[in-house]
């Protein structure tokens, strides 16, 4: 009688930590590359009292982004929804150990080609890659949550467009430590923003490529999704729950500019439409869809059942029309609700700015104190 000697391969499992304070494509492209190192991705979240301890040389950086940073389980849910992600654990450990490692069973963890450090300067890896359990992954260039604040607080109309940008639209005074380098202005300094340069072979690796059946209701929901945020997130999930295929249209970065006005979008086409499709819920994205819902878009390449907004305000098309009409006369109309609607792109900027003014004022006093005290202590040993 033969015996069957056939074993079950174990799956490999992957772990990759951080902050994920702001979630943006950068996180979800290292996520999507350490998914494809194995078969189950573990996904560890820094608590809020790590990461006020071990960033220290960000500490700008955490106090403009401190209320997206304070809100843990909306970060831990930004991760979920990353459609590479199999498991969130929280409250991970900012130094990665052997012993987290094996408390969830990984065989590796990966990390970006960039050096992370403890609050001492050690790096936070140096033990798994002693024990040999340790992998990299490309970092995706130009984008950052340092950056992408960096943005925020310099926004100008051309940002899109090739080249150096200048400073438009926005008061000096909320520019602060940004318009500055080495704490001196440069005279006639200008600033440039990062331009995301997309590529058929990024998009194509976040894309799943599944094609609707012939039974599945489709939905199709559209928006700008600048600085794709959890309100994003929940509206997605709501929306896909709907139907059974999910079709988002991204609306192109003049349009936008043109309905919204001031230095919007903050984001690019290109990277707005990458953020959303790395979220779980979403099947389909049109890249560049026309802001007002088209006869193209409900028939041409998909039969849409359900044309889903959520319950915010609405802003009409440039020629005055309700973006939304053919779809209501057409009864295919249906506002989500959103919990998280207060949560925008708008909101999110303007705590940015108030959080770094208030950061600034109080740097400033600090460091009035520290060279009275210096002084004070000069005067001292003078006298003795």
């Amino acid at each position: 009688m033969s015996q069957d000697t056939t074993t079950i391969k174990k799956p490999v499992r992957v772990w990759v930590d951080g902050c994920f304070d702001m979630m943006h494509y950068g996180h979800a492209n290292a996520l999507r590359q350490a998914k494809a190192m194995g078969d189950v991705l573990v996904v560890g979240v820094h608590s809020d009292a790590e990461i006020a301890k071990n960033k220290g040389k960000d500490q700008l950086i955490n106090n403009i982004s401190n209320f997206l940073i304070k809100k843990k389980k909306k970060r831990y849910a930004a991760v979920a929804a990353c459609k590479w992600v199999d498991q969130v654990v929280p409250n991970a450990p900012y130094n990665t150990t052997v012993e987290i490692l094996r408390e969830y069973d990984i065989d590796f963890c990966v990390h970006g080609d960039d050096i992370t450090t403890m609050a001492d300067g050690t790096d936070c890896y140096q033990a798994v890659k002693d024990a040999g359990l340790y992998r990299e992954c490309k970092r995706t260039q130009g984008v950052s949550t340092t950056e992408l604040v960096g943005r925020m607080l310099l926004m100008t109309r051309d940002h899109h467009k090739r080249g150096e940008s200048s400073i438009s639209n926005v008061n000096p005074q909320d520019l602060g430590s940004f318009s500055t380098v080495g704490g001196k202005k440069k005279p006639n300094q200008r600033t440039t923003v990062s331009h995301f340069l997309p590529t058929s072979k990024r998009i194509v690796q976040f894309s799943e490529g599944r094609e609707p059946k012939e039974t599945d209701r489709i939905v199709y929901v559209d928006g700008t999704f600048d600085l794709f945020h959890i309100g994003h997130i929940e509206f997605l999930k709501r929306a896909k729950a709907l139907g059974d295929f999910l079709i988002v249209g991204v609306h192109d970065d003049q349009t936008v500019n043109a309905i919204k006005g001031s230095n919007y979008p903050l984001m690019n086409l290109h990277e707005r439409a990458l953020s959303v499709l790395a979220c779980r819920y979403v099947d389909e994205v049109i890249i560049g869809a026309p802001y007002s819902v088209t006869e193209d878009i409900l028939t041409k390449e998909y039969h849409v059942h359900i044309v889903g907004h959520s319950n915010t305000h609405t802003e009409l098309d440039l020629d005055g029309k309700d973006p939304y009409k053919l779809a209501k006369e057409r009864g295919l109309y249906k506002e989500i609700e959103n919990p998280n609607s207060t949560l925008t792109t708008e909101g999110i900027i303007d705590r940015i700015i108030q959080n770094r003014v208030l950061y600034e004022e109080r740097q400033k006093r600090k460091n009035a104190k520290a060279e009275l005290e210096s002084h004070k202590e000069a005067e001292e040993k003078k006298r003795v």
